[in-house]
Parts: structure tokens; sequence; C-alpha cells
């Protein structure tokens, strides 16, 4: 089945699963834990209705995967389906960090092909558009065109995670000359490297498909790449949805 025409129904519903996630935000919510002693909140759920109705509805042919419904992790995947992660970085978000982004992402043949993220705080969207270009709009300003930057690999721009730092990232890091180092949460990071604010993003902790897969698709469309630590690009429709670690980072790097 071939989508197109994406940019009209999610550009609007990621802002909308924003507002519903700010209006838990400004409250006094409570976090549980879930099975895998992850945090999950009011806004992650209400979210996750808001993205999966409007998706179901458009595209009922189309699987839907998303971290907050167990089902849908069930099964093989098919070759074509939505990937979503309602609220990644739901440990900044309850710790009233900004690092929190709204996820929507679409797979073929196990690659991310359109992704839509959506910070709320700093009201910032990255996507890649109908055309394939990686795009920014900030507040209301007008939306542009991103793309990765010519890295200096004598002075790199490292980005790395806020939560999951350890000391094999900090090994990882050291192969390199860095000039500046800085933290960021959620998916945030691989839109760093796609604006060309960051050159490089190592993860070597634990993450799923829906953690990375709309990042995984911006930067992708910004001109960066996606590895895995042993060599070749992150796939997507995994039966257990876990990722092996990798790094993102901007055309011109050399990896070490």
């Amino acid at each position: 089945m071939t989508i197109s025409n994406l940019d009209a129904l999610l550009l609007p519903l990621c802002r909308e699963a924003g507002a519903a996630i700010m209006k838990v935000y400004d409250t006094d919510f409570e976090a549980r834990a879930k099975a895998d002693d992850s945090p999950v909140t009011e806004a992650d759920l209400a979210a996750d209705r808001i993205i999966v109705a409007a998706l179901e509805t458009a595209f009922p042919d189309v699987a839907v995967v998303t971290e907050e419904r167990a089902a849908s992790h069930e099964g093989e995947r098919p070759d074509q389906f939505f990937l979503i992660d309602p609220l990644d970085g739901t440990k900044e978000f309850v710790k009233r960090g900004g690092d929190f982004t709204v996820n929507i992402a679409l797979i073929e043949n196990g690659v991310p092909v359109r992704g839509y993220v959506y910070a709320p705080v700093p009201d910032r969207m990255f996507w890649t558009a109908d055309d394939g270009k990686a795009m920014l709009q900030e507040g209301n300003d007008t939306p542009r065109q991103i793309t990765v930057a010519k890295p200096d690999n004598s002075a790199l721009r490292v980005v790395a995670s806020k939560s999951h730092k350890n000391p094999e990232t900090e090994e990882f890091i050291s192969r390199y000359q860095v000039s500046d180092y800085k933290s960021a949460g959620s998916s945030l990071k691989f839109c760093l490297v796609a604006t060309g604010e960051a050159d490089l993003y190592p993860r070597l902790g634990p993450t799923m498909e829906w953690d990375t897969g709309a990042g995984d698709a911006v930067l992708r469309a910004a001109g960066g790449f996606v590895e895995r630590m042993e060599g070749g690009p992150l796939l997507y429709g995994k039966s257990d949805l876990y990722n092996p670690h990798f790094v993102a980072y901007a055309a011109g790097v050399t990896l070490a």
C-alpha cells in the first residue's frame, strides 16, 4: 500500500497529542511503573489514544505498533506499519524536564521511511516531508529544510543520553576528538544531528524500535546515518522490537 500526503494528517496530529501531554504536565500527575519498571503516566496514555484512533481511522489496513499497547508487540511484523512512541522521554517528563517528544514513524520493509518528532515544550517539530526532505518548524516560524552539518573530525560535537549514560558510552566517545559534549533526552538526539547542532550520537544502552524510528527517519532524510555498532543500518520490524547498540552520525564523520 502506498501512503502519501501524510503531512496534512500527522503534523496536526502530533500537535494534538502534544497538547494532551502538556495538559497533564501542568497538573499534579502521578507516574506508575510498567512491567519493565519504566514509568508511564496519563500523558503517555492520552497521547496514545489520540494517535492510534486517528491512524486506524485514516489507514484501517495498516498495522500500528505502539509502546503503550502490549498486544501490538505480538506476532509477525508486516512489511508496512506505523511505529509509535506517544511520549518518548517519560523520565524527563516526570522530572518536569523539557526533553520529551511525540514520535510517529512509518516503516516499510524494515526501513523508517517517514518520521514525525514533536517536542511540545520548546515547540519544535521535526519531520520527513511528503517530498522526502527533512524539515523543522519552530513555533509559528516558517518551516525550513534541515541538513546535517559538515563535521570537523578534529572537533566533533557529541550528544548523548541524559538518563542512560554509561562507561561503554564514555569509552566510545573517548576515541574521538570532541569539541563539545551535550546531553539530551528522547529522540531529540537524532534531531540535533539532523539540524547540524551535533555530529555524533552513540547509544550503547537499551532502546526499543519505537524509541528510534521517527528520529532515525528524520536524520536519514537530513543526510545522516544510523548504523549498528557491528555495521549496517538499524533495521525495524524485529520480532522482539529491541534495538542493538548503534551510532547516529552526520555524513563525513570518520567512525573509529
